[in-house]
């Protein structure tokens, strides 16, 4: 047998032939005398040794994935249709969501309005709120309108106690606001120490699965806009949802960024008022103008997630001597702004280097993707020109730097939508470049009632 080779460091050793162990590598075996077959042997973790396999019960066995029974998980709606639409149709039995934004945004207030919704419905609701005492959270569902016997309110920091409140109460649906302030016994540190946050929606969560209860939980952000604490949090849920909007406006969006249960691109739509948070099932007049055909407005159709809204945009321009000329925008992307202002003028024509610019949405809104190039242009160069665009036509298109007016996603229903609002035109990519659109913008508001016909 060959001699093994010798290691270049202290190990443990073994024999190959008997199993005889030593400390010191050995050319000849202390047992057997075989030369040549005491090598390097691997240290034992221990890890093996310590786990200990469970046969599963009858309810835990493994099963064809084809015999797995849904019926006994059905969802339940909240009695908020918008948020509803962001979960995939309701709550699932045992669904663990994340329901974060900045503060101030209206988080708080929008559960609120679902516990009220779903105790309205018959279903046992208990509020955790750990940054509001009961007082507080009773005087704003007083201004909302959503006091119900069936509404459980618990002011408490501690997740054991919570957990008994669980015990006590039997909720069909928790809401705990927020997992930031609320700090577990079992974890070191101070509430919304990483461990802390860690632990206590490990914690809930793992409650949530056990008993089949639905469990909404309020994250806060960081200043970037991101989830605070660990990144597992996210992992962990079972939904994350977003609550975006600009506290200048009244306009809110729920964007569900992680839904195991249902598609990511639906968004929810939401009116903060004095009374409370209002369902916006239909929000295509928040963002439009008065009806009024004036020089420098272009509708659009955005795509929020898969809800197609039309967007009027609208565009100011000012002769001006400034050897850099003002570019302020409001809704849109700065870049994209300046990048179609470069094309207008090198493809079209449209001086724009003289004067400065104002593009902006109407309502709030942020219109940012490819597709409000072509309307930003239209804008401006009516602008420009002093022509109004007819209201029977709206825009779509990207363009390029070549001025080609390209397609964009999901043309097919964003026409449907500007078909249903009564736009008889759509100027898109069958224009082909964007002297085209603007040929094409003159002819169809040729005989049109009512309407400034545009000059070139």
């Amino acid at each position: 047998m060959a001699a093994a080779r010798r290691p270049t460091q202290t190990a443990p050793y073994r024999c190959t032939e008997c199993g005889w162990t030593t400390i010191k590598w050995v050319g000849r075996c202390g047992e057997c005398q075989q030369w040549g077959t005491v090598v390097e042997a691997a240290e034992q973790t221990g890890i093996t040794r310590s786990v200990t396999p469970v046969s599963p019960g009858a309810a835990r066995a493994a099963r064809p994935i084809t015999h797995i029974d849904t019926t006994d998980a059905p969802r339940r709606t909240t009695g908020v249709g918008e948020f509803d639409r962001v979960l995939g149709g309701g709550l699932v039995a045992g669904a663990a969501i994340l329901l974060s934004g900045e503060p101030g945004v209206g988080k708080s207030t929008l559960l609120l309005e679902v516990a009220a919704q779903a105790a309205r419905a018959g279903r046992r609701v208990l509020y955790a709120s750990a940054e509001e005492s009961t007082a507080q959270v009773r005087l704003r569902a007083e201004r909302t309108g959503a006091l119900h016997d069936e509404l459980y309110l618990a002011s408490e920091t501690d997740l054991a106690t919570i957990l008994g409140h669980v015990d006590e109460v039997s909720p069909d649906l928790l809401i705990v606001d927020s997992v930031q302030t609320v700090s577990s016994a079992m974890s070191e540190g101070m509430a919304g120490h990483p461990s802390q946050v860690r632990e206590v929606a490990a914690t809930l969560i793992r409650v949530a699965k056990d008993r089949g209860l639905p469990t909404i939980i309020v994250g806060h952000v960081t200043k970037d806009g991101s989830i605070a604490g660990p990144r597992i949090l996210e992992h962990l849920v079972d939904v994350v949802c977003q609550f975006e909007g600009d506290r200048q406006t009244s306009l809110r969006f729920v964007r569900a960024l992680k839904n195991r249960f249902g598609p990511t691109d639906e968004v929810g739509c939401f009116d903060m008022t004095g009374a409370g948070i209002a369902e916006v099932p239909d929000p295509s007049a928040l963002f439009l103008g008065h009806g009024s055909s004036e020089p420098g407005t272009c509708v659009s159709i955005a795509l929020e997630g898969r809800r197609a809204m039309p967007v009027e945009v609208q565009a100011l321009t000012i002769d001006t001597k400034a050897p850099n000329p003002r570019r302020i925008v409001n809704g849109v992307d700065a870049a994209r702004v300046a990048t179609v202002l470069a094309v207008l003028e090198k493809r079209a024509g449209v001086t724009t280097s003289d004067k400065d610019v104002y593009v902006s949405t109407v309502g709030g809104v942020r219109f940012t993707e490819p597709a409000a190039d072509l309307a930003i242009a239209l804008a401006v160069a009516g602008a420009v020109k002093g022509w109004s665009i007819p209201r029977h036509i709206a825009a779509v298109g990207e363009l390029s730097l070549a001025g080609e007016v390209r397609p964009v996603t999901q043309a097919a229903q964003r026409r449907a939508e500007a078909a249903r609002l009564g736009y008889r035109d759509l100027i898109d990519d069958r224009s082909g470049r964007l002297r085209g659109a603007l040929g094409d913008v003159q002819a169809r508001a040729k005989g049109a009632p009512g309407d400034d016909v545009p000059e070139f």
